[in-house]
């Protein structure tokens, strides 16, 4: 995995927030910004005191998404149980863990897709603390409209309660051509393709830094030098690769 600047120092933010149990952290950034890729890495370097429940799709009823994370952190529940009912199991597991001297997360991706009252409900269930710790450390991850959403007056409390936030930007020009030469040599350092100047320009243009589409467009790029038998990807293979991507061709 390659970390640019401000991945790393997102992932320490992320690290930190967790280790010394700080309740709430934010984590935002455009579609392809290497989020999920933060949360993956944070989750890596923890050891076995942490337990994760990961929630994907977040775009449920209320009832719905506490019996998600119940379920995702291994709880037995009942399809007729209500918010309540789930709602008291998930805080008689979260003082067990505690007493287990472990750590649970709640990692929640796409979280603008929430609803205002559905992340009210998730600050009242991290408000099983003890005088120095949260039981339960939550990790809301989504697109820059959950920034505005956060700050919605509905949510002063969760707001506040908010200590650590970091939102990840995309790659500069320096930082993408080290992106893509990181991972070229890591595939194969030996009979490594290179791009050009222009080529390395046209993308960076195209994706605006965005590490998804990067990918894609140096892939396809890739694709085009290997039919055409040339090892130097050229801005012509880019822009071919662009209207591929694009549907244009």
């Amino acid at each position: 995995m390659f970390l640019t600047k401000q991945h790393r120092e997102a992932l320490n933010h992320m690290l930190y927030s967790l280790v010394n149990r700080k309740g709430f952290m934010l984590l935002t950034g455009e579609i392809g910004a290497g989020k999920s890729t933060v949360c993956r890495a944070a989750l890596d370097r923890l050891d076995d005191s942490f337990e994760t429940a990961w929630i994907v799709n977040p775009s449920i009823q209320e009832a719905s998404l506490f019996k998600a994370i119940a379920l995702e952190f291994g709880l037995e529940i009942n399809q007729h149980e209500d918010s309540l009912e789930v709602m008291h199991k998930l805080n008689r597991f979260l003082v067990n863990k505690y007493l287990e001297n472990k750590i649970p997360i709640l990692i929640i991706d796409e979280a603008q897709n929430l609803s205002l009252e559905s992340l009210e409900q998730i600050r009242l269930l991290s408000n099983l603390e003890t005088a120095q710790e949260k039981l339960l450390q939550i990790v809301l991850v989504g697109q820059p409209e959950l920034r505005d959403k956060i700050n919605h007056s509905s949510l002063v409390q969760l707001k506040q309660r908010i200590q650590i936030k970091y939102h990840l930007t995309n790659l500069n020009k320096e930082e993408l051509e080290a992106y893509i030469d990181y991972l070229v040599q890591l595939a194969d350092p030996s009979l490594s393709p290179t791009f050009t100047s222009p080529a390395l320009a046209k993308i960076h243009r195209f994706t605006k830094g965005i590490p998804r589409l990067i990918n894609s467009v140096c892939d396809k790029s890739l694709l085009a030098g290997y039919v055409y038998r040339d090892p130097e990807i050229n801005r012509d293979m880019v822009s071919r690769a662009i209207k591929e991507i694009s549907g244009t061709i």
